[in-house]
Formats: C-alpha cells, sequence, structure tokens
C-alpha cells in the first residue's frame, strides 16, 4: 500500500497536514507568535554587549556598566523563559495533533473491510499507526514553526550585522553561497536516505509481527535459522539505509564547521584591520562574533528541519493514503430493533474474494426461526464464507440475504453484527483478565451475566480454578490456557451478548472429548432457543440439526434434514456419511 515519495515538495499535502492543527489553532499561533518575538530578542544580547563595549567600558563608565549589564541579564532571563515556553508549547502542539491523529487512524483502520487485512501485513498497518504517526510530530514540534524561527533569526541577524557594518557583514557573508550550496546537497541527500530508512522499517516491522506470532511453527518446523538469514538481510538493509544518513550528517556537520572557521578568519582579519583603521568600532567586533554564531547555528539545522518536514510529508501522505481508502462496508442501513426473530434467507447469492475466482454460486438456503442448520463441505467449499458474508464482514456481489424478511443491507451494521454471535475454532484471546475477553470491555454486561452463561455451559469451574478466577490475567494470545479452555471462554463470550443468531464454526474441533462431552448438552440447549448455524466436519455432532447444507465448491449439492439426505445413496451427504462411518469403525 505504501507509494514511492514523491521528490518535489508536495504543498497540497502540506496544507493538509496542517490543517490536523486546527483544534489547537490557539496554540500554533501562539507558538508562531513566540517565534516572531524570539528572533529580535535574541539579537538585544550582542546588541547590548556593543554598547557595552563602546559607550561604557571604552570610558570606563561603571555606573552605566551596571545597568547595561542589568539590562542585558533582564533580556537574557527573559528570551530564556519564553525560549522554554516556545519549545514546550510545539512540542505540546505536536504530541496533541498526533494523539488525534492515532485515534482516527485506529478508527479507520477498525472499520476497514477484512479484505484489507487479508492483503496487508499487520506489521505495516502498525508501522502507519506509530512510526509514521510519530514523523508527522516533527513537522509540528521541530519542524514548521521552528524553521519559521530559525528563518526569522537569519534575516534579523543579517539585517543588524548590515545596519552595524555592512563592510564587515559581507565579509561575514562570503562563504553563505557554499553554506546554502552544501545545505542543499545535504538537504537532498538524507531525504533521499530517510524515504529508504522509512520503507525498511516498515518491511521489518511486517515481518517481525508475522515471525513473532508464528513462532510455534518456527520452531516446529526447526526453521529459525532460515528466517534468520532473512531477517538478518532486512536487518543489513534498514543498517545500511540508516549509515546512507549518518554518512551524510558526518560530512556535512565538518564541513560546516569549517566554513564557520573561515568565516570568522576573515570577520577577525578584516574587523581588527577595519578597528585599526577607525572604519569598525571595538564593540561591532566583539558583537560581530556573536551575530556570526546566530547566523550560522540555526544555518546548521536549517537543511534537517526540512529533511524532518518533508520525512514527515512522506509518513502523512502514507497515513493519509490509509485514511483516504473507501474500502469499509457501507453502512446505510437504519433498521434496529430490541431483538430478531431469526429466519435467514440465501437467495441465489454470488461472492468472490478475488474477481474472477467464485467462491459461491448461486447459492440458496432458507432457515427458519429457532431452526438449527449445519453446514458441511470439503475445505474451500465456501462453508466459512456463508457466515462471513451473513456477518457483512464482506460483500456479496449478486442475489440477496435476508434476515427476517429485510435485506441485511437494510440493518444498522453495528445491530446487525450485535445480534450474532459466533465461535470460531481458531480463538483469539487478547492480554487482559479472562471477564475482559469475555465482555471485551463491554460495562452493560454485569459478572452475574458472566458467570450464569459459564455455568450454562460448564465453564465457571475451570475459570475459578485459575489463579484469581474471573481477573486471571489471560497472556497474549491465551498462551498460558489450553486449546479447551480458550475454546470454553469464547463461548462464554458468545453468549453473554445473548445473541438471536448462533454460530459455531468448528467450535468443538479442538476440544477434547471430555471437555466436549461436558458442553455438549449446553450447547443442544442454547441452540434451541435461538437460530444457529453449525459449520462441522464431525458429522456425528451435526445429526440433530433440521436442516444440512452440503457446499461443494460454492454450489449447493443438497439441503435437507438428516434422515433425508442418508436416504439418498448417490448423495455426497450419504458418501462423507459411510465415509467418517466406516472410518470410525
Amino acid at each position: 500500500m505504501s507509494k514511492t515519495p514523491k521528490k518535489s515538495f508536495d504543498w497540497q499535502l502540506f496544507i493538509r497536514l496542517l490543517k490536523l492543527a486546527r483544534p489547537y489553532k490557539l496554540l500554533f499561533y501562539g507558538a508562531l507568535l513566540l517565534a516572531i518575538i524570539l528572533a529580535p530578542l535574541a539579537m538585544l544580547r550582542p546588541f547590548l554587549i556593543n554598547k557595552m563595549v563602546d559607550n561604557y567600558i571604552s570610558i570606563n563608565d561603571l555606573a552605566g556598566l551596571r545597568g547595561i549589564a542589568m539590562l542585558l541579564f533582564c533580556v537574557l532571563f527573559g528570551e530564556v523563559i519564553l525560549r522554554y515556553i516556545f519549545i514546550y508549547s510545539t512540542n505540546f502542539l505536536g504530541q496533541s495533533v498526533i494523539k488525534d491523529l492515532r485515534m482516527r487512524v485506529f478508527k479507520q483502520i477498525t472499520s476497514l473491510k477484512l479484505s484489507y487485512f487479508d492483503k496487508t501485513p499487520i506489521g505495516t498497518s502498525t508501522t502507519r499507526t506509530i512510526s509514521d504517526v510519530e514523523a508527522i510530530n516533527q513537522v509540528f514540534s521541530q519542524g514548521v514553526i521552528t524553521v519559521v524561527a530559525d528563518i526569522l533569526t537569519i534575516i534579523v541577524v543579517i539585517i543588524t550585522m548590515l545596519s552595524l557594518s555592512w563592510k564587515l557583514a559581507l565579509v561575514c557573508l562570503t562563504t553563505l553561497p557554499i553554506m546554502l550550496f552544501i545545505t542543499y546537497i545535504f538537504k537532498e541527500k538524507v531525504k533521499v536516505s530517510f524515504q529508504v530508512v522509512r520503507t525498511k522499517i516498515s518491511q521489518m516491522n511486517a515481518f517481525l509481527q508475522e515471525r513473532i506470532t508464528g513462532m510455534r511453527i518456527l520452531q516446529i518446523f526447526n526453521a529459525e535459522k532460515e528466517e534468520l538469514k532473512k531477517f538478518n538481510k532486512i536487518n543489513r538493509d534498514y543498517t545500511g539505509a540508516n549509515l546512507d544518513s549518518i554518512l551524510y550528517y558526518s560530512l556535512f556537520f565538518p564541513a560546516v564547521e569549517a566554513i564557520s572557521a573561515l568565516a570568522l578568519g576573515l570577520m577577525i582579519w578584516y574587523g581588527a584591520k577595519g578597528v585599526l583603521n577607525n572604519e569598525v568600532t571595538l564593540g561591532a567586533l566583539v558583537a560581530f562574533p556573536l551575530y556570526f554564531s546566530m547566523l550560522f547555528r540555526p544555518l546548521r539545522f536549517l537543511a534537517d528541519r526540512f529533511n524532518q518536514i518533508q520525512m514527515g510529508l512522506v509518513a502523512a501522505d502514507r497515513v493519509f493514503t490509509l485514511l483516504d481508502r473507501t474500502d469499509f462496508i457501507e453502512n446505510k442501513g437504519t433498521i434496529q430493533s430490541n431483538s430478531l426473530k431469526g429466519s435467514i434467507s440465501f437467495e441465489n447469492v454470488d461472492f468472490s474474494y478475488t474477481e474472477g475466482e467464485p467462491i459461491l454460486k448461486k447459492v440458496s438456503f432458507e432457515v427458519k426461526p429457532k431452526q438449527t442448520l449445519a453446514i458441511i463441505g470439503s475445505t474451500g467449499s465456501g462453508k466459512t464464507t456463508i457466515i462471513n458474508i451473513l456477518n457483512r464482514f464482506y460483500e456479496f456481489e449478486g442475489g440477496n440475504i435476508k434476515i427476517d424478511e429485510q435485506s441485511i443491507r437494510d440493518y444498522e451494521l453495528s445491530f446487525l453484527r450485535s445480534r450474532i454471535a459466533m465461535v470460531l475454532q481458531d480463538v483469539f484471546l487478547f492480554s487482559g483478565t479472562v471477564m475482559e475477553n469475555i465482555t471485551l470491555r463491554n460495562r452493560d454486561i454485569s459478572i452475574e451475566k458472566v458467570k450464569e452463561s459459564a455455568k450454562a455451559i460448564g465453564a465457571h469451574d475451570f475459570i475459578m480454578k485459575l489463579p484469581g478466577g474471573y481477573d486471571y490475567k489471560v497472556m497474549e494470545r491465551g498462551a498460558t490456557l489450553s486449546m479447551g479452555q480458550r475454546q470454553l471462554i469464547s463461548f462464554v463470550r458468545a453468549l453473554v451478548f445473548d445473541p438471536d443468531i448462533l454460530i459455531l464454526d468448528e467450535a468443538t474441533s479442538s476440544i477434547d472429548p471430555e471437555t466436549e462431552s461436558v458442553i455438549q448438552y449446553a450447547i443442544e440447549k442454547l441452540i434451541s432457543k435461538r437460530t444457529s448455524i453449525i459449520i462441522a466436519h464431525r458429522l456425528s455432532t451435526i445429526k440433530h440439526a433440521d436442516n444440512i447444507l452440503v457446499l461443494d465448491r460454492g454450489v449447493v449439492k443438497e439441503f435437507g434434514s438428516h434422515n433425508e439426505l442418508i436416504l439418498n445413496e448417490e448423495g455426497h451427504y450419504k458418501k462423507l456419511y459411510d465415509l467418517q462411518f466406516f472410518n470410525a469403525v
């Protein structure tokens, strides 16, 4: 999803980025005003030193010297206070902007279609949310306003130097074209290297996230060495990109120091001769090195500031590309009620994840309220796809899907999903307590309701045996719990939301026979109260379903009850049933 960074400065993108500070415009303009105030205020120090030498020290006026020294101290103190406020304000502005932006990015990510996550590495989204957003912070904290302050300082310094001694000022500025040329070359080179760094860190984040998540597989198949080689290459490329930028910095700053020393030497040589010839005052000669320092110091960092802005724009381009995505499920439905009756009908539904590769082809079936539908079929036949489009995780392409005689697109999306609960084969648990994993931090769900649901399926006893019970801290992805325990927690999670439609996608396939026997009665009792869809490979678990849908390569081959389908000697269901029964015997 990353785009190739643009070489020229994108003013349209820059303006859009600045608009992020609208909620904090008073802070933005306040920091800008401080930048304007600080530029001439900084000039007062060498100006007062100039006057101190020419008007008081040269004539031995100690009383006047004390007065101007006190004034110099007040100016210095005031500048320190204003500089502190300026630095704090710009950094506070940057942190405030990226806090809001980070929330927008996360909200956008959570609203995207699942197809986005199918095609985009998680590490890439993580980079957008953290690293790229942090780069945008530099635009506000160390970029725009700081650049304005530096440019104002340079302008005021040059004007002041010219007003004091235009000849001495021109001598100092003889090296300025060389400085500007080196600064430009440095800016361009570092910009390119930083762009490579941003790309490489995104690749590294994606690689690390995927490998750490799949560490169990790496160790099972003894693939650590091969993955280490891959990571070594990515790490080497990332280090190389950083070293390129370091090389440019290591060349630029010594060059700047050399040019500064040359300019300072020229200034002292000409200035000393000017003092002897009464062309330059001694105070001006003392003050000029201070002006000179104020001139070259912002010049040293100006290129770096521009690069920070440029890198912020590169990051902003990536973040805005994510924010501008429109591939989310359209939510134009308005129907909401307390509950659903639970009737489901598929009418000639077509669907494909990739254009030209249909997964479902003219699928039609009906489930009446409170009935149980079992879906069976070989891997890739479209079983899980049916429940994905029923929940509107993906949009179907042809036909229609109705719940209670209304198209699912007519329902408000969050309401529709709140009335459908799923228990998946691959259970995902978050870091947090058992209680938080069951309720997903929904404060409307009480501990009493959680315990009631847990008792209904036989999960309460095992939860209470955990250290802390419902307050037991679950590690990432539930690593400290068995597969059966994780499955039971996910079952309770589904039940506490009291759904009208319950979907079990191989929900008992990872549970041992003893655990399965504990919850089987609870499952049967629960599905009798609501419309249920069960996806299963073991046909023994679905014999009592009201109807069984047999899928093969996205096409409905058979539909009916177990007793009806078992009579068809040539049917898919009969063959699958006999095969499983034969293998069991």
